[in-house]
């Protein structure tokens, strides 16, 4: 049996659930998240709910707790929110945005000005004598992660000089350069 799955997932306030036939609906402060399901069965009770998978195949024992996971987080997003922060590690690194339009300085030729989705909210923070770091929020923490990624993929940090654009706490392994 799933450890992740058999554990309920409780509801807070102010968070409503509808279960639909295939397609569980989560309404909450921050927005509102839906997601199809199929080998499970999504029970709600007292504040509770509870994720049943239908048979003991491979295939159902694997969506158990991918399920219960994703409902978690649905339910954490629209009570709560995600968020994730980047750091930019590199001389003349630069970023700023305007409104859902971020533009950043990372080394090339030309800036890069990326459009970020409408769910996501977008702030830059630059200080003076301080990496300048990028803050996504929003309620969908896998729209939060794709953005998230996207953006370090533009820059991802080097092992050498630890150059590049890398999660607030993230520990990058540094090698050795040429040796003398």
């Amino acid at each position: 049996m799933s450890r992740i799955g058999k554990s309920p997932v409780t509801i807070p306030e102010g968070v409503t659930i509808d279960i639909n036939d295939s397609v569980i609906t989560v309404k909450g402060k921050l927005g509102e998240l839906s997601q199809n399901f199929s080998g499970v069965t999504i029970k709600e009770d007292e504040g509770n709910i509870q994720v049943e998978r239908l048979s003991d195949s491979k295939e159902d024992r694997s969506k158990h707790g991918l399920y219960r996971s994703l409902i978690n987080n649905m339910v954490e997003g629209v009570s709560k929110g995600w968020s994730k922060e980047l750091e930019l590690v590199g001389v003349g690194y630069r970023a700023s945005n305007q409104g859902q339009k971020l533009d950043l300085a990372i080394g090339f030729s030309h800036n890069i000005v990326l459009n970020v989705a409408p769910e996501v909210k977008v702030e830059t923070v630059s200080e003076k004598g301080k990496n300048p770091i990028v803050k996504l929020t929003s309620h969908d923490k896998q729209l939060v992660g794709q953005v998230a990624a996207k953006i370090r993929g533009f820059r991802k940090p080097e092992p050498y000089k630890g150059k590049g654009i890398r999660f607030v706490g993230e520990i990058i392994r540094r090698k050795a350069g040429k040796s003398a």
